[in-house]
């Protein structure tokens, strides 16, 4: 599944190319991706209005069209790109918008688990943003001292800290040094604010790193072009000790740590 890093990169293209085009109409084609909205009431509200932003929260995106805002989630093979000319859109399009220059912006998703909903108010049970000024080293050390969770669950609570899944979780607690089965609540708070340094540090990173990739044609996957320190290399030698790299299920998830470096 695409984390913050990349699907900020989807949205930076996205501004980039799109940001204030005037939209003749939206097309969906995989009527499952708005649920529980009626396909036709999505189309409707976005027809004919301009595209004023494109907004990322966490690992969510916002097109702002006027009065109405549609929340794309691209799950685990989704992406949003500006395609010449609309009517080149690949088979894999669950959704796609006709431009009023006859561009086209396509929703690709060949899995088919993306969503493009309505949306009526914020979008509910979202932690602090980890690239936004707010989220400060305060803030992150006073909700981890409140928690019991392991590190490398309480970093994925999106209701914690917004757009951190598997992969950056897991390369943060390395570079901080923290194991990721500890609770979060026992880390002192100096170290707690070691790694809230590391987890903007390693997202900003992450964020450059994707850029690159969506700057490519064709399909992506997230972390193509970042190459982690432990995330997917259990048995292989840790980059800072030589210690092979361990694997435990976490959550329903692989979790990947150097059982010497990281305490």
């Amino acid at each position: 599944m695409p984390e913050l890093p990349e699907v900020e990169a989807v949205c930076g293209k996205l501004r980039a190319e799109a940001a204030g085009a005037p939209v003749r109409r939206l097309v969906i084609q995989r009527r499952r991706i708005t649920s529980p909205d009626d396909p036709a009431r999505v189309e409707a509200a976005a027809a004919g209005r301009t595209l004023d932003a494109i907004d990322r929260v966490g690992k969510n995106i916002l097109l702002r069209l006027g009065p109405v805002t549609l929340h794309a989630h691209l799950r685990m093979t989704g992406n949003l790109c500006v395609i010449p000319d609309h009517r080149l859109r690949p088979a894999a399009a669950s959704a796609w918008f006709e431009l009023a220059c006859g561009r086209g912006i396509v929703f690709e998703d060949p899995r088919g688990l993306g969503t493009l909903r309505l949306l009526d108010g914020p979008l509910p049970g979202l932690g602090p943003e980890p690239l936004d000024p707010g989220f400060t080293a305060e803030r992150f050390v006073a909700a981890a001292r409140a928690s019991r969770q392991p590190a490398k669950l309480f970093l994925m609570d999106q209701r914690k800290v917004a757009g951190i899944g598997n992969i950056y979780a897991a390369e943060a607690l390395f570079h901080a040094g923290i194991d990721p089965r500890r609770p979060i609540g026992r880390i002192a708070p100096r170290r707690l604010a070691a790694l809230h340094a590391v987890v903007v540090r390693v997202l900003n990173d992450a964020v450059q790193f994707a850029y690159i990739t969506y700057s490519r044609p064709g399909g992506f996957r997230e972390a193509d072009d970042y190459t982690p320190a432990v995330y997917g290399r259990e048995g292989e030698s840790c980059v800072a000790c030589g210690t092979p790299i361990r694997r435990v299920a976490q959550g329903g998830r692989s979790t990947y740590f150097c059982p010497k470096c990281q305490r």
